[in-house]
């Protein structure tokens, strides 16, 4: 590619290039920590355009450094590149080669839009300034985001802002949807131990029945948010997860609830889990029983900053258009761990439309789901205009 190529031919061209390096990344499936074949391709393809590597953030982290002209300011562009623990049940030619293990959500999609604009920038350079191309491991669950801040992310890479992409199903494709303030949940888990008494199925007067606790238990906990909250807020208390007894005529010792809260407002959040506490504690008191209340905190909420978002809607709409430019979506009740790197920098976040109908509708986490090839140029060019705006080249 010669310099006067433009951004859009440069990356059209290389579109096969990159759609088979998003398809080796689909095939070979690698979790949370453990993305090693995952990081070894993208330090490599990396090395190969130039683009300074260093590795080791988070375990399985690589960090790319390129920089243009002399000075300038700083950002980081994230992509996440772990896959899920889930059988794959498509059956095209590069679906997953690794059982049990998937990659549900577009993780590789992600990482292979990052790897095409940074090698688009690494020819053009049309910027002034330096772009840290972050691929981030473990986002799923294990908020591997949080782990590479806390080892020193900011402090050995300084950066003014950081930008993160995500695509969603149902979004129609070539569309983008962003928004100043909340664009994804906070998210936490908890699990209730219910200590009680067993026996004999027969002889229930006899027991103290944790099964009976926990379905009163779960219907208490559904209205801590419609009796305890705002009711313009939102956020929700789900129960996934109930384990109790092995056999028919036994009443079991234990009984356990385990499940998940979603929020925006971390004065909704403490409410939340005081009263998940207090309700544990004194229903299973009245029945005579009691309960261990493991409430662990996980990502906060994803909130954009004003000034970062409308930079990158009107990056957004000079490429594509205002009418396929939303900047008031709904915000999603899904986590999402570049919280932490928005907690310690201004940024945005931003969804990339997979498709609204036809195979690439099919939501994310789903056996069935793919990320959607055509894709890769498009967001591409998104990261690429991005960086030509925030590292201006005088």
């Amino acid at each position: 590619m010669g310099s006067d190529q433009s951004a859009e031919d440069f990356l059209r061209d290389e579109h096969k290039v990159f759609t088979e390096i998003r398809r080796t990344i689909h095939q070979h499936p690698e979790t949370a920590f453990e993305e090693i074949k995952t990081a070894d391709l993208i330090a490599a393809e990396l090395n190969s355009y130039g683009i300074e590597v260093h590795r080791g953030l988070a375990k399985t982290g690589v960090v790319g450094v390129l920089r243009s002209g002399t000075g300038g300011p700083s950002i980081g562009l994230r992509a996440d590149m772990d896959a899920l623990h889930l059988e794959e049940k498509n059956t095209f030619s590069h679906c997953s080669a690794h059982e049990g293990r998937m990659h549900a959500c577009g993780h590789d999609g992600h990482t292979t839009m990052l790897l095409a604009a940074a090698k688009c920038l690494a020819v053009q350079k049309n910027f002034q300034g330096t772009v840290n191309f972050i691929f981030q491991p473990a986002e799923e669950n294990e908020g591997g985001g949080k782990v590479m801040v806390d080892e020193g992310l900011f402090d050995q890479f300084p950066m003014d802002s950081v930008y993160g992409m995500h695509n969603i199903p149902g979004i129609a494709f070539g569309s983008f949807a962003l928004r100043p303030g909340a664009m994804m949940a906070g998210y936490d888990r908890f699990d209730i131990t219910i200590q009680a008494k067993g026996g004999h199925a027969a002889m229930p007067d006899k027991c103290i029945d944790p099964i009976v606790i926990a379905s009163n238990l779960v219907a208490a906990l559904n209205t801590i948010v419609s009796r305890n909250l705002n009711p313009m807020h939102s956020a929700v208390v789900s129960v996934t997860k109930i384990a109790a007894g092995d056999t028919y005529n036994v009443i079991p010792d234990t009984a356990v609830l385990a499940g998940t809260v979603r929020y925006f407002d971390p004065e909704d959040q403490a409410i939340v889990q005081k009263r998940l506490r207090d309700m544990a504690t004194n229903i299973t008191k009245a029945y005579g029983a009691s309960a261990v209340v493991e409430y662990r905190i996980g990502y906060p909420p994803t909130l954009n900053s004003e000034k970062e978002t409308a930079e990158c809607a009107e990056v957004l709409e000079d490429i594509f258009g205002a009418d396929r430019v939303d900047t008031d979506p709904e915000p999603l009740m899904a986590g999402e761990d570049f919280a932490f790197m928005l907690q310690k920098k201004p940024g945005c976040y931003v969804w990339a439309g997979n498709g609204a109908e036809g195979p690439h509708a099919c939501m994310v986490h789903n056996p069935h789901y793919d990320f959607n090839d055509g894709l890769i140029p498009i967001g591409a060019l998104y990261w690429v205009r991005l960086v030509e705006k925030l590292l201006l080249n005088p």
